[in-house]
């Protein structure tokens, strides 16, 4: 029996490369709306990121979201990340 291949992505904020479905998608759609993807099926140029708080911590603190999309991201969209992660605090 062929065992199917698992897509593999990289976290942007500790570059260690697990499965697709371990990871958490962050996308930007086609109008620049940022949004988070835990299905992994909405369209639109995607960044992964560990479901760790220490990930997130990282991404928000050395706004990595920059980076990734090549892009300048608003800090709404980190306070978006940062209320996902740790809750309203």
């Amino acid at each position: 029996m062929v065992e199917k291949k698992v897509p593999m992505r990289t976290c942007i904020a500790c570059r260690t490369e697990r499965p697709k479905k371990e990871l958490i998608r962050i996308v930007k759609t086609k109008d620049g709306a940022f949004t988070v993807d835990k299905t992994g099926k909405v369209s639109g140029r995607g960044a992964y990121l560990c479901d760790d708080k220490a990930c997130a911590e990282k991404v928000i603190k050395k706004k990595l979201l920059k980076h990734a999309f090549g892009v300048e991201v608003s800090e709404d969209v980190y306070g978006k990340l940062t209320e996902e992660f740790f809750g309203k605090e």
